[in-house]
């Protein structure tokens, strides 16, 4: 796994999972996903991108509102999220600081040895396993059986097909489900 660097006189260059490197300016806030010359597709995350790109709004504000953070950020975010997925997947991810980089437009950058749809699962994984193990401490047994009831009966896939579908913006003013 690549250490975080800050681009300098080495240039900006960030090395992937496969070993091919992409050169930051080559990443845009807009971009999801890199086609790679070593003929995959990786998927990319910025810090900038909001954590309602993987789940619904109202989920993101209880994310949001019950989940206490240790670090510089104050409240949870995108950065927690593929955290989580760098320790899952260490070997899969690359993340690069490049907030001394004043014409990126972004501070942090991952980047996955899997596509973006395949990443849009393992967050929605990890979100659940994270709501799965705040129910289980909860004191409220029918919650906890009723949350155990929607988890068995939760498709990460379909779920993923269905908001990668809602969330398909046509244009800049549409707005997150």
């Amino acid at each position: 796994m690549a250490e975080p660097r800050v681009p300098g006189s080495e240039g900006a260059d960030i090395e992937l999972p496969c070993g091919e490197t992409v050169a930051v300016h080559d990443l845009d806030m807009g971009l999801r996903e890199y086609d790679c010359t070593c003929g995959d597709v990786h998927a990319v995350v910025m810090d900038v991108h909001p954590l309602g790109r993987f789940v619904p709004e109202f989920l993101v504000e209880v994310l949001t509102d019950t989940i206490e953070t240790a670090d510089e950020f104050p409240e949870f975010t995108t950065a927690h999220v593929m955290a989580s997925v760098m320790e899952e997947f260490p070997q899969e991810v690359v993340v690069e600081d490049v907030s001394d980089d004043g014409q990126a437009g972004y501070s942090m950058v991952w980047l996955t040895d899997f596509d973006a749809r395949r990443l849009h699962e393992v967050v929605v994984e990890l979100v659940v396993e994270l709501m799965d193990h705040a129910v289980s401490h909860a004191d409220d047994e029918e919650a906890t059986a009723q949350f155990e009831q929607w988890l068995h009966e939760f498709d990460v896939a379909a779920f993923v097909d269905q908001y990668r579908e809602e969330r398909e913006f046509e244009t800049e003013h549409d707005s997150a489900v």
